[in-house]
């Protein structure tokens, strides 16, 4: 889906709850994976691999010069063989070296699997931040710090939410106002000392 589709189904969605919950799962995204965090990784159930929404975080980070953003695609099933490229023959035992500063997003549109589920909750209890993209799994939303549902038969199917989120989660943010370092509030000190009393007529 591109930039146009996009703006047209926000367009369709305006004054729906969607919108904002979109922009705001993105944010928790944006902020969970900043410059100083570690990496982001994507998996999906065993019956769903999220190649599609890891095609498009990597278009945002190329286009909003967040390169952060771009996703490590976890797979239940790598290929074997060597003419496998090295990021698509990541395979889940990465989830049980994810550590603090690192984000595990989880997407999957039926039952996770609890297999998966177990090496969710180990990235968890490991220090990464899980956040899930679903159907309404209560165990998958129980293990994330931030979920965003899709229920089975309502108003948009999880694929669309997907583009709405990774279109949201590429935006231009407001840029962080920035901190004085101590060197400029001393400048600063040392301006106000040096000045000349004020004059009173």
């Amino acid at each position: 889906m591109d930039a146009v589709r996009v703006a047209l189904l926000r367009e369709v969605l305006a004054g729906t709850e969607w919108l904002q919950a979109t922009r705001r799962f993105a944010g928790s995204l944006r902020a969970s994976v900043g410059p100083r965090a570690g990496g982001l990784l994507l998996v999906g159930s065993e019956a769903y691999e999220p190649w599609h929404l890891a095609a498009h975080l990597d278009d945002e980070a190329a286009w909003s010069g967040l390169p952060e953003l771009s996703p490590t695609l976890v797979r239940h099933r790598v290929p074997e063989g060597t003419a496998v490229p090295a990021h698509l023959a990541v395979g889940l035992g990465r989830l049980e070296r994810a550590g603090r500063g690192e984000t595990l997003l989880v997407v999957a549109p039926g039952d996770p699997g609890a297999g998966l589920l177990e090496r969710v909750n180990d990235a968890r209890r490991g220090g990464a931040t899980v956040l899930a993209l679903d159907g309404g799994d209560t165990e998958l939303h129980a293990l994330a710090h931030d979920a965003l549902a899709a229920p089975e038969g309502g108003e948009l199917d999880l694929d669309t939410l997907q583009h709405l989120v990774s279109a949201a989660t590429g935006e231009n943010s407001l840029p962080r106002p920035r901190r004085r370092r101590f060197q400029d509030r001393l400048a600063r000190l040392a301006e106000h000392v040096a000045a000349p009393p004020p004059t009173h007529w």
